[in-house]
């Protein structure tokens, strides 16, 4: 009984020890500092209601800045000479108990996208799509490593929101846009 004891508090004392990823000294950092950054982009922001979302989407749709994404699931933007080659850019934002936004999953494709065309593959493209974001969030991104392999992301969290920016599959880049204070991101992160 006392080895099983000594052995539990030796695990946490190991656990505790245990230095914080970058990714973790980082996020601390920026929300300590209590520096709120509401905006995203085309106007949208964190706390923006899905009444008002579905508003300035409809008005943005009358003067041909959006359209419906595919399979209405989502809404699509068009970056023309944003990046190396022409994109789509498709988002539909997540809302809280109080339908108010609090992430913003986005998706880029190059609308050249064809497999044997290296040059439209999301390895050129999530460069392409990080250093857009530098223009349009300031630069600060760090490239964070999976040891497994799994899912190795550009990050950068400015105050409370953080931008995640990763490979999905061989044509399409994702990016999100969290409000790292909303409860829902706690549980997601926690």
């Amino acid at each position: 009984m006392m080895k099983a004891k000594l052995i539990g508090i030796l695990l946490l004392a190991v656990a505790a020890c245990t230095p914080k990823s970058e990714y973790q000294v980082m996020l601390e950092r920026e929300l300590a500092s209590e520096v709120r950054n509401d905006s995203l982009f085309l106007g949208f922001h964190f706390g923006m209601s899905q009444k008002d979302f579905y508003a300035s989407c409809w008005d943005m749709n009358k003067q041909g800045l959006l359209i419906q994404g595919p399979s209405n699931l989502s809404v699509e933007y068009f970056l023309d000479d944003e990046l190396d080659f022409p994109a789509f850019m498709r988002f539909y934002p997540q809302f809280d108990q109080q339908n108010a936004i609090y992430n913003m999953p986005v998706e880029f494709v190059y609308k050249a996208y064809a497999p044997w065309d290296k040059t439209t593959s999301s390895d050129s493209l999530l460069l392409d799509v990080k250093d857009l974001m530098e223009d349009w969030y300031g630069e600060g991104f760090v490239f964070l490593e999976d040891p497994e392999g799994a899912r190795s992301v550009w990050v950068k969290v400015d105050g409370n929101r953080r931008i995640r920016i990763f490979k999905r599959d061989v044509s399409v880049v994702a990016m999100d846009i969290s409000d790292m204070t909303n409860g829902k991101m706690k549980e997601k992160d926690g």
